[in-house]
């Protein structure tokens, strides 16, 4: 998830927001940008730290993804566009995503990622502790900020 969010940066958003300073990021309370996976707050970190941006984070309580208002305007539309059709291959699948359109006019860019990515990697307590973590007032665990490392 953060390297989606690092492509997007380098591609875009680091031209686009020259002057930012900060990045709030929501996020659902499962996968692998859950509020509980260690490896998704330490690659934010890393993150951080490459391009000085203080990253705030906002989870959507467990059980409320749909409160996420670009997967509500978007996904129903990409359910509707496939709807009957067999997904037998990645080809259709990645078709069906990339026409999709809704009503105001939200357009759907889509390919596949052929790149692989490691399983099971594991944080430790000791590199966990390094992660500059302020969480928030209000429930700190779904709600918190990473502050780039001044020794990064």
């Amino acid at each position: 998830a953060v390297e989606s969010i690092r492509k997007w940066w380098m591609k875009i958003g680091k031209s686009k927001y020259k002057k930012a300073k900060t990045l709030t990021i929501t996020a659902d309370s499962g996968g692998s940008n859950s509020y509980r996976t260690r490896l998704w707050k330490f690659e934010l970190q890393k993150f951080s730290n490459q391009t000085g941006l203080i990253i705030r984070v906002r989870h959507f309580p467990p059980g409320t993804s749909k409160w996420n208002k670009i997967e509500h305007r978007l996904f129903s539309f990409i359910s509707k566009n496939w709807r009957g059709k067999p997904l037998l291959t990645h080809a259709i699948i990645i078709n069906l995503i990339s026409t999709t359109k809704t009503e105001k006019g939200l357009e759907v860019k889509c390919m596949i990622d052929k790149n692989s990515y490691p399983i099971g990697i594991r944080i430790s307590d000791e590199e966990y502790a390094k992660i500059k973590i302020i969480p928030e007032k209000f429930h700190g665990d779904w709600n918190y900020t990473i502050k780039p490392q001044s020794n990064a």
